[in-house]
């Protein structure tokens, strides 16, 4: 299993600047399960793309337009959307927000600094 911790207090967790106008933390993990906040700032673009991981997310804050496979929604503040394995998916931020990602297994890609 890989090190972990049971308590993640954000304002002791690191921000990553991910690309232009997006930076994530990641909040908790073990092998089997990740949770990471994304800060967008507006008019941030989580670009098309899709991983083996599922994925459970919760907007936070904000408004997102979001695309999974062929279907697209807004979607804003307490809304949510699920990923299945393998399938496209991406987000423009509208109004500047953060979501919570929550992936199973966990994303090694994201602690993997080598």
């Amino acid at each position: 299993m890989m090190e972990s911790t049971v308590f993640f207090e954000t304002n002791r967790q690191e921000w990553e600047n991910v690309e232009d106008k997006i930076k994530r933390q990641i909040v908790g993990y073990d092998d089997t399960m990740m949770m990471v906040n994304v800060r967008f700032e507006k008019g941030g673009i989580g670009q098309l793309h899709h991983h083996v991981h599922t994925q459970s997310t919760f907007i936070s804050e904000g408004k997102f337009e979001v695309t999974i496979g062929v279907n697209k929604k807004i979607l804003k503040k307490g809304d949510s959307f699920f990923v299945p394995s393998n399938t496209p998916h991406g987000v423009i931020c509208i109004d500047e927000g953060m979501l919570v990602d929550v992936f199973t297994p966990m994303r090694e890609d994201f602690v993997d600094k080598n």
